[in-house]
């Protein structure tokens, strides 16, 4: 099986790549993340032309994900078990943001995931990326109570080491590198999952992102926050596992490059 994981920053503005990397990279699974469409507004039968079902969880604005599957799509879940909300400063109540979905695809239990960005240390959204990624740690210890292949695949928002950044001085007092965000990656280990590190085609680090602004990826100034764990059953049949780095050249490109894994 060919699962694989996406951020694809607007899936209206990324459609004709979306539906061209499908045709030729032939996922059986794509789990998607940054939306930013509502779920009833997700293109479901330009995607079903090619032979997949869909399961989204989107609102219209920012955030959003989803995963595509030519498997099987069963059991489907959204949101996290007591997900925490965002209240914003300009916000009275916190929203119920759409960063998680799950579905059990040929007998695999995948989630999609967007984890919050943070924007930066002290700040709420922090606090908040930092409950809601101990919600997503108590979340896979439920389900891995289940004995079957287990995976979380998505943009984590967080460089596991120094080396997965470009230049890790550059980072100084910035999100995605804290110590508080990598202990949180820790505990997914604790729980049973270890991460399917990919393969590097091109350069040493396997970056998964580069910003659009100061010729970042030419320059390969980026950052490896795409990332895959899974449990036992499900890392112990992973055959390959690459970034599809040639996704994030030309135009109307994402920022992030698919991560692709192949299991026996």
């Amino acid at each position: 099986m060919r699962i694989a994981t996406w951020n694809v920053n607007s899936v209206s503005a990324r459609l004709p790549r979306l539906l061209e990397w499908l045709s030729s990279a032939r996922p059986d699974v794509l789990c998607l993340q940054e939306l930013k469409c509502a779920a009833d507004a997700f293109p479901v039968e330009e995607v079903a032309e090619l032979g997949y079902e869909v399961a989204a969880h989107g609102t219209g604005r920012w955030n959003g994900v989803a995963i595509l599957s030519k498997a099987g799509l069963d059991d489907v879940r959204r949101g996290l078990l007591d997900q925490p909300g965002y209240q914003s400063q300009d916000a009275l109540l916190e929203a119920d943001e759409p960063r998680a979905i799950a579905a059990t695809c040929g007998g695999v239990r995948v989630w999609s995931l967007y984890v919050p960005n943070g924007r930066e240390p002290g700040h709420a959204h922090y606090k908040y990326k930092l409950r809601w990624l101990e919600a997503l740690r108590a979340t896979a210890a439920e389900e891995l109570t289940a004995e079957r292949p287990f995976a979380l695949l998505g943009d984590f928002n967080i460089a596991p080491t120094d080396s997965d950044v470009w230049d890790i001085a550059k980072f100084h007092d910035s999100t995605h590198v804290t110590d508080a965000e990598r202990a949180a990656l820790a505990a997914l280990g604790e729980v049973g999952l270890t991460e399917v590190y990919p393969r590097a085609l091109k350069y040493d680090i396997p970056f998964t992102y580069w910003d659009y602004r100061a010729l970042a990826f030419p320059q390969n100034r980026g950052m490896r926050i795409d990332l895959v764990y899974g449990n036992d059953s499900f890392t112990s049949t992973v055959a390959d596992s690459y970034v599809d780095r040639n996704e994030r050249k030309g135009k109307g490109q994402s920022d992030h490059a698919p991560v692709v894994v192949d299991t026996a």
